[in-house]
């Protein structure tokens, strides 16, 4: 896609997606039937500008300095009627609370019960999920919100502890959001390789209604991660990058369209050089903001 750019928090670029080129997308994926993919590319106009094409670096804070919340303001632009929440996994104070993380909060249907959250992966290299899941996160959050949307993050740092996954999902249903994605890099065996998307299976009274557009949201996401990234899909878990899953509390319990995207596999040497590289990210970045641009233009 062609793209226009505008002074970003921190001196950075924020790379827009144009108007027209989002008008040709919403052209395409309103006539494709849910939960099928648009004929050929729902982005045929070119893509995103890579990292070459404008600043890049390590996110400082996040945009704006929002407190907790992070309710970014929605701006001019193709989504600046949509509301997205971005989910970072776990968080820089999990390791040091256990007592907290471990405590057991409500997961799903019969009472179901799990921890509060976890600590989170690493690379052998020490590059934490946490940090990863927060910087990818922030990336991804100044592009939808220099396209106008509104963007809520769980978390407002990577010093904190959880919040809680119940709490997590909270979050997406009190923003009534549109969409909502948890970031988090896998710690899969180290032969094994590759992404995956995670989306919920119904559950009577619980996600029957959110079961179905999750799905499609899925299949954006792993379709422009899957073709912005060359990051294989994972070949060690899930069905062709794929997983239904009924036992995940922030999918449980979400009223709205959620899935998790699981970048990469932290604990393999090929996936973890990808992971580590600023400049991969953004690119990641630019295809996790087109696969959203994507589902939310479909309707």
């Amino acid at each position: 896609m062609s793209a226009s750019t505008e002074p970003g928090p921190g001196g950075r670029t924020l790379r827009a997606l144009s108007l027209t080129a989002l008008a040709a997308l919403l052209c395409t994926s309103c006539a494709t039937p849910p939960g099928e993919a648009p004929a050929d590319d729902p982005t045929a106009a070119p893509p995103l500008p890579g990292p070459d094409d404008g600043q890049s670096g390590e996110p400082d804070e996040a945009p704006g300095g929002q407190d907790d919340g992070q309710d970014g303001p929605a701006g001019d632009g193709p989504l600046d009627s949509r509301v997205v929440v971005i989910d970072p996994g776990h968080n820089g104070g999990n390791a040091e609370a256990s007592d907290r993380i471990n405590e057991n909060v409500p997961a799903g249907p019969d009472g179901e019960e799990k921890a509060c959250d976890t600590v989170g992966t690493e690379t052998a290299d020490g590059l934490s999920e946490h940090e990863f899941n927060w910087e990818l996160s922030v990336l991804v959050q100044e592009r939808l919100e220099a396209d106008g949307a509104t963007v809520v993050l769980t978390r407002d740092d990577n010093d904190g502890v959880g919040p809680c996954i119940d709490e997590r999902a909270e979050i997406g249903n009190d923003a009534e959001a549109d969409a909502a994605v948890s970031i988090h890099a896998d710690g899969g065996p180290e032969s094994g390789r590759g992404f995956h998307v995670i989306h919920p299976g119904p559950i009577d009274g619980y996600t029957d209604e959110i079961a179905e557009p999750s799905e499609v949201l899925a299949e954006d996401l792993h379709r422009e991660y899957g073709d912005g990234t060359d990051m294989p899909v994972a070949d060690y878990l899930a069905d062709d990058g794929f997983d239904e899953r009924t036992d995940l509390g922030g999918l449980n319990l979400s009223t709205v369209p959620k899935v998790f995207l699981e970048t990469g596999n932290m604990r393999n040497g090929e996936d973890a050089e990808m992971l580590s590289d600023p400049e991969w990210r953004e690119t990641a970045a630019d295809a996790i903001a087109r696969g959203l641009a994507a589902y939310l233009m479909r309707s």
